[in-house]
């Protein structure tokens, strides 16, 4: 049986109403995205296994020292331990994700550009699925011992009071890393404010020196007073309010937990609106660098001379010397590689002020805490710049990652292993070098031991140059794809385990290869401090060209392999 439409009613049908985009359909867009970027890979679900039960771990820690106080019945402390441990949760959601993780970039941005969304239903979709993670999981189960210790001090209204305040705190965790690593991802885009980014990251680690200062200042005193006035400050803040809410209630102090629910909650949106409005930039993708700088004629050497950059103006006008311009190009003007020399520059300088002039003994004068600048020996000085110079090197653990597709030119080139690896390493160490130099004046300036600068700078070379021969094995058989996106540090779904422990395996191999260099300080005594520049330089130059020798033959076999694998997924 026909039936007959009539045209002029089919044209003038209402069309369906279009749905209305909410969160829910990010938290499913999300789950599929991590489920067919999971699919065929066995690598990646083993990381996101290995990264969940490494979580539950962490998480199961956690969840057992906030539960103390409620166990053990003693209230005298939940204060201390709610503020305390709140505040580092807080603080570490801020500054890993900056340093060492990164944020999941499963839904990516940018990819949200071009279609007709509100701003308000972007943020609260992205904010709705950065909550459907690992870390947020773990999280969870570790405040959850508040829970327990708040109800075991104050009842079930107590407890009721304790769960508002974990969830609100864990709002306030995603919403300050989602905001801060965009916020930074535009200003890195930027080459005129890059300064700007270095000076703030450098400020905000080193906020971390005093609060170890003083928290060790108070252990060995055991005035426990003193830390639960200072945790009943904090407490007041955004790092510690939400968390001590419950806490308020169960020692009678009602009124405090609204307030403290208010400040937390005004502190999300104020966060959420700077990631709105940093949103945009990281969507689009573009930045004001300023007017182009001026080119240079074809006096300054022809139209190849301009291809090569200030620092490697040294370079030979062959295929290395191209790998080298190429890539010292990027390492200055890529966000992404950018983002980590800040993270060496402002780290590097960190840890070893704060192991060889904040390790001192601290003593009690007038009822204040001062810091001694510590005993240090050579042997102590070698180890503490034994982790600057892993961490130094350990960069190019994925520097073929950095690449992406682009690695496609290289390979339809047939650019050797070797030559590949050691232009890498060269163009890299244009940057980390003067950085390492650097870090040896200022420790041996602190110090007041300026004849320990061929020390320092012969432990910094050895272990970075085996640094660097651990890396070219990494990085060719243990690479992964970023998302592309925008941001610096944005990771894709489970890539940020495998940056964790791929990070790990390095730093251990490389620590485990310098280990002779602590041993010959131990042995050498007053001799080392003659013998570590000569003796440092030759073996970190001879472990560098050793490793690319050896990994550039890994490299010539594992070419397609390899491109294959750091290739993004669209």
């Amino acid at each position: 049986m026909a039936v007959s439409v009539n045209p002029a009613t089919a044209a003038t049908a209402p069309a369906a109403p279009a749905r209305r985009v909410s969160a829910r359909h990010f938290v499913r867009l999300k789950l599929r995205v991590m489920g067919n970027n999971f699919r065929g890979q066995g690598w990646r679900i083993a990381m996101f296994v290995g990264g969940a039960l490494v979580g539950l771990w962490f998480a199961a820690s956690g969840f057992f020292l906030f539960a103390a106080p409620g166990m053990t019945g003693n209230g005298q402390y939940a204060v201390l331990v709610a503020a305390a441990g709140g505040g580092l949760l807080v603080l570490g959601w801020l500054l890993l994700p900056l340093v060492f993780f990164g944020v999941d970039e499963t839904l990516d941005p940018a990819r949200f550009a071009l279609l007709p969304l509100p701003r308000r239903t972007l943020v609260v979709g992205l904010f709705s699925a950065a909550l459907v993670s690992v870390p947020v999981l773990a999280a969870s189960i570790a405040s959850l011992g508040l829970v327990l210790t708040a109800w075991a001090l104050g009842g079930w209204s107590a407890g009721v009071v304790a769960v508002l305040g974990v969830l609100a705190g864990l709002l306030l965790c995603v919403a300050a890393s989602r905001a801060v690593t965009s916020a930074f991802a535009s200003m890195l885009r930027s080459r005129r404010v890059r300064d700007l980014a270095a000076v703030l990251l450098a400020v905000t680690a080193a906020l971390l020196g005093p609060l170890q200062v003083f928290g060790l200042a108070a252990l060995r005193e055991a005035d426990w007073s003193r830390l639960t006035g200072v945790a009943s400050v904090l407490g007041w803040t955004p790092f510690g309010a939400p968390w001590t809410a419950g806490i308020d209630v169960a020692q009678g102090r009602v009124w405090a937990a609204p307030l403290k629910l208010l400040i937390t909650v005004a502190a999300i949106g104020a966060l959420l609106a700077w990631w709105s409005r940093s949103l945009e930039s990281a969507m689009v993708g573009s930045a004001t660098a300023g007017p182009a700088p001026a080119r240079r004629g074809l006096d300054g050497g022809g139209a190849v001379a301009q291809l090569f950059p200030r620092a490697a103006t040294w370079a030979p006008r062959d295929r290395f010397g191209a790998l080298v311009a190429r890539d010292a190009r990027y390492w200055w003007r890529d966000a992404r590689r950018r983002a980590n020399l800040i993270t060496i520059a402002v780290v590097g300088i960190f840890v070893p002020v704060l192991v060889n002039v904040m390790g001192g003994d601290f003593a009690s004068q007038d009822g204040g805490f001062t810091a001694a600048v510590g005993d240090s020996s050579p042997v102590v000085v070698t180890i503490s710049l034994l982790f600057v110079g892993v961490l130094a090197s350990v960069t190019l653990a994925n520097q073929f990652g950095f690449d992406g597709s682009a690695y496609a030119a290289n390979v339809v080139a047939g650019v050797p292993g070797r030559v590949e690896l050691r232009a890498r390493m060269t163009a890299f160490s244009l940057y980390v070098l003067p950085m390492l130099a650097i870090i040896a004046v200022v420790l041996s300036a602190l110090l007041s031991r300026p004849e320990w600068i061929g020390l320092m700078v012969g432990a910094l070379l050895a272990t970075y140059g085996a640094g660097l021969a651990v890396n070219s094995f990494v990085s060719v058989l243990g690479a992964y794809s970023l998302p592309e996106t925008s941001n610096p540090f944005g990771m894709n779904s489970g890539a940020g385990m495998a940056k964790g422990l791929l990070t790990l395996l390095a730093m251990v191999a490389t620590t485990a290869i310098g280990v002779p260099m602590v041993v010959a300080a131990a042995l050498l005594g007053d001799a080392w401090l003659w013998l570590a520049l000569p003796l440092g330089t030759a073996y970190g130059l001879g472990a560098a060209l050793l490793g690319a020798y050896l990994a550039g033959d890994v490299l010539d076999r594992r070419q397609p392999e390899l491109l294959a694998t750091v290739t993004p997924r669209r």
